[in-house]
């Protein structure tokens, strides 16, 4: 099993504690010395009848000593907790791929729960797979029968029996674990011996039973990662610490309202944590009062910052128009989920960019960023934040549930490194108007208690320099014009756009988001493979670069790739008529697969 690259996943119910024991395996991993990306694909119902099809939790990571770009598509190795996540996750798993089941667990009764009509593990149905049907269940109460647990309460700490098997397997060290489970559960001692104790029994059954020859399958090289301090972060954690720094960076106290949604809430959870950096944390009572307590933050001089999902993210359109309306500087972070209405909750997905771009009453324009990795979450709400004071304007932030949960390797910045964020306000009252414009369009950013500059402002369409209530036809073209006008002018402005894989290609593939890595895997495969793409990836998805026109130019054929029904194609052929933007697309709920998408491209050059 040697190789620079392997991909496990974790399975079982929701209530196995797969979540935990997977993002446990990817953070010992980092402490290795590995690169990692993971995966977490869970239920929406927080506990679905045990042994079910539609109850099956997952955790997917892929680990290796450079490039990881993504959880990986084939798995190497799948630990089934039962028959239900077997059989779910079975065809992601490579011939000849690693089975380690729980033995215990493949009952009658659980068999006829996913209509299986003869035992996997005794008849020859995996017979393209080594399978390692372990007694998981039996030896972790065995194990735990001298702590007075009940049975019940002994077989929650099965995964990380689970979790021992796969760090001998890995050849991973297991002192931190054991740390980390003690400092976890330090508050009930009992479980957190319990867990210890498990784990050991798992390490050493695998030791001890030899399901592989004793050897790390990840090969380590003498590569070694840049100096510097590292996290290891989900996409969430580093949008929450990028919103921290661009405060401190413009010097201004941060105002976060947020009302818990999947899979944004973890963004309000990390923000309460960081009252020393002059952040307050505000949980409303719905989506509407989040924003309206942020603009009112944002008049009264503070970064103001909403969250929410898709469903929360539409309840925001009435304030957010009047965030546009009023030209105050707002950040709106929207991660994405799989719709529409409650639709997939806990499923990626990226369909909410024609109403980030469109979704309002009336031509209210702003300004639309998407990250394009966990770690990269924070480059991105730092330039959103950055970009949203010194234009005057609301920004989206378009993250998703992938990159939410998704962990990754994060090399901290050093605060000096960090781009200025510099901010104009009037000197004095002289010739103060609210609405009169410096070079970029923007207006002045004054707030209550700047005496000699009070102002009146409100949703009403305003008079050109004046802000005095207007109604006159032609002011209201102007007023409109000036405000879409402002956000093309930031079009040149942008950073310069960067081309990867064959520049000189014949075709280019365009992804945004999430999609990047899974797109930079795809381009470096299908060289490998002797076809040449070229890749360019979109931060800004309004207003789009200056420099795409003459890029565009260059290629025969242009692909744009999305989870979701093409909407970053239609906004591209209308602003680009003349040129022709074929779609790959899927909206399943999870990222793209990397040999899928290898074949598309392939079939749409033709």
């Amino acid at each position: 099993m040697g190789s620079n690259h392997i991909t496990v996943r974790f399975a079982g119910d929701s209530g196995d504690g797969i979540q935990l024991t997977g993002d446990r395996l990817a953070k010992v991993s980092a402490i290795f010395g590995n690169e990692v990306s993971t995966l977490a694909d869970y239920p929406a119902e927080i506990r679905a009848p045990q042994g079910t099809l539609y109850g099956v939790s997952g955790y997917q990571l892929q680990i290796g000593t450079k490039d990881v770009f993504t959880p990986g598509d084939a798995v190497d190795i799948l630990v089934a907790m039962n028959p239900a996540a077997l059989e779910v996750n079975l065809e992601r798993v490579k011939k000849g791929g690693l089975l380690i089941l729980d033995k215990d667990s493949f009952t009658e009764k659980n068999l006829e729960k996913i209509g299986k009509p003869s035992n996997p593990i005794e008849d020859d149905s995996l017979s393209s797979f080594n399978v390692a049907a372990l007694e998981i269940s039996s030896l972790t109460k065995n194990a735990l029968k001298e702590t007075g647990l009940k049975p019940k309460e002994a077989l929650r700490c099965k995964n990380f029996f689970a979790l021992g098997v796969v760090c001998w397997l890995l050849d991973r060290p297991v002192d931190s674990t054991k740390a980390w489970i003690k400092d976890k559960f330090s508050k009930i001692p009992d479980i957190a011996n319990a867990n210890v104790l498990a784990f050991n029994e798992g390490y050493t059954a695998a030791l001890v039973r030899e399901l592989l020859p004793n050897q790390n399958p990840v090969e380590m090289t003498d590569e070694k990662l840049e100096d510097g301090q590292y996290r290891f972060v989900t996409g969430n954690t580093a949008l929450s610490l990028g919103l921290v720094a661009a405060a401190t960076k413009a010097d201004k106290r941060l105002f976060f309202g947020a009302y818990p949604i999947t899979p944004a809430s973890d963004i309000l959870h990390e923000m309460a944590k960081h009252r020393n950096f002059g952040v307050t944390t505000y949980q409303a009572e719905d989506e509407m009062a989040a924003i309206g307590t942020a603009i009112g933050a944002s008049y009264a001089g503070s970064l103001a910052v909403t969250c929410s999902s898709g469903p929360g993210f539409v309840l925001k359109a009435e304030f957010l128009g009047l965030a546009v309306s009023t030209e105050l500087p707002l950040v709106v972070i929207d991660v994405q989920r799989a719709g529409p209405s409650t639709g997939m909750p806990t499923k990626t997905e990226q369909s909410d960019l024609a109403v980030a771009l469109w979704g309002r009453n009336g031509d209210a324009p702003v300004i639309v960023i998407a990250p394009k990795s966990p770690s990269d979450c924070f480059a991105a709400a730092y330039e959103a934040c950055k970009v949203s004071m010194q234009t005057m304007t609301p920004v989206v932030l378009l993250s998703d549930a992938y990159l939410a949960n998704g962990y990754e390797t994060w090399k901290i910045p050093e605060p000096d490194s960090l781009e200025t964020i510099s901010l104009k306000k009037p000197e004095t009252p002289e010739g103060f108007s609210p609405y009169k414009r410096d070079e970029n369009l923007a207006r002045p950013w004054v707030y209550p208690g700047m005496e000699g500059f009070e102002h009146r402002i409100g949703g009403l369409e305003k008079e050109d320099v004046t802000g005095n209530v207007s109604y006159i036809p032609e002011n209201h073209q102007k007023m409109t014009d000036l405000r879409a006008e402002k956000i093309k002018r930031l079009a040149s402005k942008l950073p310069k756009v960067e081309l990867e894989g064959s520049v000189s290609a014949k075709t280019l593939v365009i992804g945004w988001g999430s999609t990047y890595g899974t797109l930079k895997k795809t381009v470096q495969a299908l060289k490998k493979d002797g076809t040449q793409v070229c890749q360019l990836h979109l931060r800004y998805l309004n207003p789009f670069s200056n420099e795409l026109a003459d890029i565009f130019s260059r290629y025969e054929n242009i692909l744009v790739v999305e989870n979701n029904s093409g909407q970053a194609a239609l906004k591209l052929r209308g602003e680009f008529p003349g040129v022709i933007f074929k779609s790959i697309t899927q909206v399943t709920g999870q990222p793209f697969a990397v040999e899928e998408l290898k074949s598309r491209i392939i079939a749409a050059q033709s």
